[in-house]
């Protein structure tokens, strides 16, 4: 197979961008994934072949056979990751290295070949190098990148298949949750399940999120902004919501978050949350929380703070659970303390306005 790490990506800028006055008037107020950019990186695979015709090219629809592999046996995988304008005007990534390697285990999950480092590394820069007046000037905002794959091979048989398509495209955001609300309130749902042990929980592919939308359905009629899955086995014990990592303050001074153990997606958010709150002096611990022990230890005191964490939404407040049993508070049902403290950390460090011990940012221009 050839050496397919170091593809030159061909440039064609397109042929009908935006105007300047359109794409202003659209970032106004970009909203969350509905407004996107003027091009997109692509890069093919075939077995025997391995990767080629890298490009950087204009944004257009896909043909796609009736019979590609994709649309009956789902062998599909993406990620979630933002450009940052930081504070000196540059332009940076945060952390991109953590999310090609996690498409690399979700690629591993689904049998599907794995896209070198730097091959992705190199397909959202240049995107975002193209496309970088796509930056909203909206407070909070960010171009949202998504680089995905899928089984493009015209076959009906049931095995991995032999021909892929990568693709990354990008998205002017602005805030993820339309309410605007300082803390979100919880659906839990009963019913459903979003994983299981040996199954692909772990990893980020679409089949575990389109698993979640009946239950987000059954959060949005009650008045809920998110869903909260607990575990397939006992039903008892909080896993994630239905895109985010979720973590509980304690009065004692711990973090708690639920374990991964192969049903909870390895959020870099997650991950980025539990090492600045051990700067902040915090014990965390990742162990199983139960439902009950929740709500009992909110109603009690013992929790001082819950809040769902991810790429889309970065840090955010829970301030109400609802379930079929009833809801419940954490302290005030406002924003918590510590969840704001432990956001403006992180977003500062993103935004280059606090200085980086990690080595996360990744400046790009």
């Amino acid at each position: 197979m050839a050496n397919d790490e170091y593809l030159e990506f061909l440039i064609e800028k397109s042929d009908s961008p935006a105007t300047v006055t359109d794409r202003q008037a659209a970032l106004e107020n970009p909203g969350f994934g509905s407004l996107f950019t003027d091009h997109m990186a692509m890069i093919r695979y075939t077995e025997g072949r391995g990767w080629h015709d890298a490009r950087i090219q204009k944004r257009e629809t896909i043909a796609m056979d009736p019979a590609s592999s994709v649309l009956h046996y789902a062998q599909e995988i993406f990620e979630g990751m933002k450009a940052y304008r930081l504070a000196d005007g540059a332009t940076a990534l945060f952390r991109p290295d953590e999310n090609a390697r996690r498409f690399q285990a979700s690629a591993r999950r689904m049998a599907m070949p794995e896209l070198p480092e730097s091959l992705f590394l190199e397909s959202v820069e240049k995107l975002v190098d193209i496309d970088r007046d796509w930056f909203p000037p909206v407070e909070g905002g960010s171009l949202y990148l998504r680089p995905f794959m899928f089984a493009s091979e015209v076959f009906l048989g049931v095995r991995p298949a032999k021909e892929y398509l990568y693709l990354a495209i990008a998205s002017p955001a602005g805030a993820y949750f339309k309410s605007g609300a300082s803390a979100v309130t919880i659906w839990v749902s009963s019913d459903y399940s979003r994983a299981a042990q040996g199954g692909t929980g772990a990893a980020k592919c679409g089949g575990n999120y389109a698993a979640s939308l009946v239950a987000q359905a059954e959060a949005i009629e009650r008045n809920c902004d998110q869903v909260v899955f607990l575990d397939a086995a006992e039903h008892r014990w909080v896993e994630e919501l239905g895109g985010m990592n979720v973590f509980f303050v304690m009065e004692d001074g711990r973090l708690i978050t639920p374990p991964l153990g192969g049903t909870i997606l390895p959020g870099i958010t997650r991950e980025s949350i539990m090492t600045l709150a051990r700067e902040e002096g915090l014990t965390v611990e990742e162990k199983p929380y139960a439902i009950d022990q929740w709500e009992a230890d909110a109603k009690s005191g013992k929790l001082l703070e819950t809040f769902a964490c991810g790429t889309a939404a970065v840090v955010t407040s829970i301030g109400t659970v609802r379930s079929e049993n009833g809801d419940f508070t954490i302290g005030s049902g406002g924003p918590g303390q510590l969840t704001e403290k432990l956001r403006m950390r992180l977003v500062d460090i993103q935004r280059g306005q606090a200085e980086d011990t990690h080595g996360w940012v990744k400046r790009l221009f």
